[in-house]
């Protein structure tokens, strides 16, 4: 038996049932840090229902949690990050081997809830450090703050695109429309320090288009 099979597939960190529990009373008025990620005062904005949110959240956590617990995946200073939207799981980050992208991959597999998995980790000799990952993230916070830019487009709100960012390659996420995910790819191509752009969207205006 694999290791992702004994794995159990509703396993789920403790202590975080009754985080998620209390989202539906927060109203989008407070926010709750989870994972990292602050939910509650977005979900106004959210359209996804409050429950794939919640869903969302669980799978992002019990993924990452069971990822971090394979010692070969993150031994030295290898990460591998998680986000899930809307049943969609990214996996990003960089692995030693190919070996190890396949496991993190198994390991997702092995989770219920997500309906695609992008699997984009990096096979690397030499991982990401401290400060390199650091600069990631700020270059996620200068996309973000350069998607409030987009004042022309009727009805766009930039809090409804997740952006993630590693080693210098922008992932974005979202429930959009199609004219919504270029005008975001083409704002995240300007800002400076993004070497690529990559889309994991999921649309609300057409049938069959992914990506």
């Amino acid at each position: 038996m694999t290791e992702a099979e004994r794995m159990s597939k509703t396993s789920f960190p403790r202590g975080m049932f009754m985080l998620l529990a209390l989202l539906p009373l927060l109203h989008g008025c407070v926010a709750v840090v989870v994972g990292g990620a602050a939910v509650g005062a977005g979900v106004a904005h959210d359209r996804r229902e409050a429950s794939t949110v919640v869903d969302d959240r669980k799978l992002q956590l019990t993924v990452l949690d069971h990822i971090n617990q394979n010692k070969d995946l993150v031994r030295g200073n290898y990460r591998i990050k998680v986000v899930a939207y809307d049943g969609v799981l990214l996996l990003c980050g960089q692995a030693a081997s190919e070996e190890l992208k396949s496991r993190a991959q198994s390991i997702a597999e092995a989770v219920e809830g997500s309906k695609r998995i992008v699997n984009e980790i990096e096979v690397v000799d030499e991982p990401e450090g401290f400060w390199r990952r650091r600069e990631d993230n700020a270059l996620s916070a200068r996309v973000k703050a350069a998607l409030l830019d987009i004042t022309s487009m009727p009805g766009f709100d930039p809090t409804r695109i997740n952006v993630t960012t590693s080693h210098q390659v922008v992932y974005l996420m979202g429930l959009v429309t199609h004219e919504e995910a270029d005008a975001a790819v083409d704002v995240a191509r300007d800002v400076g320090g993004v070497e690529k752009v990559v889309k994991v969207f999921e649309y609300t205006d057409a049938s069959g288009a992914q990506g």
